[in-house]
């Protein structure tokens, strides 16, 4: 039993039966030098107000998430530090857990993205104004980078108008070879089709049913509900447009991401020093590979090795 919940006992026997502290400590063996002392510990309560800032302004960020931002605030403090701070102060949310079950039907594993614009998900989300109005929203993310490239808001989204968001986003970075999206009703259209016909990109549908297939653009949903949505009382279809718009550029800028290595997705997509020396051994077959001064095994991605080992300045296959 830890000596703080001892202390408590202590003064529960004290006020029950009316003993002095001495005799409640010989019955309960716990020592009164213990039971007095007092932690000289930093109380770190700056620190704590940050924290619980932070955790305030964003509500479904983790301590992990919270850590980083604090590091990039220049507070240098060790993460088991933030997390028992973290729970001290309460901050902790409880989430409740879907059940697991398992699916039947296997679908064979997509081949991971090796470079931006390689691959896209697409898919549509519902919410509404304080005066009941529905809308809907049509989110675009690149599944290489997590970069959020379009929220289109809008109260009657068509396949048309997915064309133009589209078109909007390539003028701007480019085509990509493959499009995630599941077999909703603006997707199967034949206007979103020919223009994936006539610009040579792969629609690449889920299977019915199972939103598993496209995980990136559904824990992107879900970031985007519970961190804005959640959030805000839209008055009108522009403060919508705007909230949004103001949340896509904190997701891509500010807001850490776990899966990049606590980095921003503008951040991952940013051109790296000696992209060009291994981008043309993309799609190699897997094998051992020498980058630099170190030793990897596997397929020789560009972005994934020059993050893991920085400047590149030698790449060969070992025998």
């Amino acid at each position: 039993m830890r000596p703080a919940v001892k202390r408590v006992l202590v003064q529960e026997v004290q006020v029950a039966y009316r003993v002095a502290e001495r005799r409640a400590c010989r019955v309960l063996r716990f020592s009164r030098a213990t039971c007095r002392y007092r932690s000289k510990r930093d109380p770190r309560a700056e620190l704590r107000v940050r924290l619980r800032d932070l955790a305030t302004s964003r509500v479904h960020y983790g301590y992990q998430r919270l850590w980083v931002l604090l590091r990039r605030e220049g507070c240098i403090v060790n993460k088991k530090l933030v997390y028992r701070l973290y729970c001290e102060e309460g901050l902790g949310i409880r989430r409740r857990k879907p059940r697991r079950r398992k699916s039947v039907q296997v679908r064979e594993a997509r081949p991971p993205t090796g470079q931006p614009n390689e691959s896209w998900s697409m898919d549509f989300m519902a919410d509404q104004l304080v005066g009941g109005q529905r809308f809907r929203l049509l989110t675009l993310v690149d599944n290489h980078s997590r970069e959020s490239l379009a929220i289109e808001v809008g109260q009657r989204l068509t396949g048309d108008d997915v064309v133009r968001v589209l078109e909007r986003v390539t003028a701007a970075r480019g085509k990509p070879q493959s499009i995630r999206v599941d077999n909703g009703p603006e997707f199967i259209s034949k206007s979103l089709d020919m223009w994936a016909y006539f610009n040579g990109v792969k629609l690449d549908f889920s299977r019915p049913g199972k939103p598993t297939d496209n995980a990136l653009i559904e824990s992107f949903n879900g970031r985007l509900r519970d961190e804005c949505l959640n959030q805000h009382w839209f008055l009108s279809l522009d403060e919508a447009r705007a909230v949004t718009k103001a949340w896509k550029e904190d997701y891509n800028r500010v807001r850490p991401h776990g899966a990049l290595g606590n980095r921003t997705p503008s951040e991952f997509a940013r051109p790296l020093s000696g992209h060009a020396q291994i981008t043309a051994l993309h799609g190699q077959q897997p094998g051992w590979y020498q980058v630099g001064g170190g030793v990897r095994q596997g397929y020789p991605s560009d972005r994934d090795w020059i993050h893991s080992w920085g400047q590149v300045t030698s790449l060969k296959t070992l025998a």
